[in-house]
């Protein structure tokens, strides 16, 4: 397993009180810009698991699949992560 899983465990709870705020806030006519300002922090935060996640599998799983033999999976994964980071 992901050697920083308590890590991202602990981000993931935050930002599951994140989405409870904005339930919280769209419910009472908060201010647009303030829920705008809120959604722009989980993007954040879920965009700071995947920077995690990727760097663990670059500097694990694909270094054991080079390793095995395995460069044409390593690459096809690499290339699926990139296209998926550029969305």
């Amino acid at each position: 397993m992901h050697k920083d899983k308590q890590k991202i465990i602990n981000r993931l709870k935050i930002i599951e009180g994140q989405i409870r705020g904005l339930q919280n806030m769209v419910n009472k006519d908060v201010y647009c810009v303030d829920v705008i300002t809120q959604t722009s922090a989980v993007k954040q935060g879920l965009s700071n698991i995947e920077d995690v996640l990727l760097e663990g599998h670059l500097g694990h799983c694909l270094i054991n699949q080079i390793k095995k033999g395995e460069t044409e999976k390593a690459k096809k994964e690499i290339l699926k992560v990139y296209k998926l980071k550029r969305k």
